[in-house]
């Protein structure tokens, strides 16, 4: 998943619904949402939709085990 930085994969994961048009249609209303001085989250979310829109379906599925969330507490 080299293709994604830390912050878009964290958008990503955000907003993942399953597939990749889902993923896309979310980010895009989430767009609609956001206030004028959220400038950074607005190119970061653009940024994400950019490499989405250059991938395929399969290429998405291969990086979706990557989008869940890990939850588990980590030890330090």
């Amino acid at each position: 998943m080299s293709k994604f930085t830390v912050e878009e994969t964290n958008l990503m994961c955000i907003y993942n619904t399953g597939s990749r048009a889902d993923l896309l249609s979310e980010l895009s209303e989430m767009q609609k949402h956001l206030e004028a001085d959220e400038t950074e989250l607005l190119d970061l979310t653009k940024t994400v939709m950019d490499k989405l829109s250059a991938m395929n379906d399969i290429e998405f599925e291969s990086l979706s085990a990557e989008l869940i969330p890990d939850f588990e507490e980590q030890e330090e």
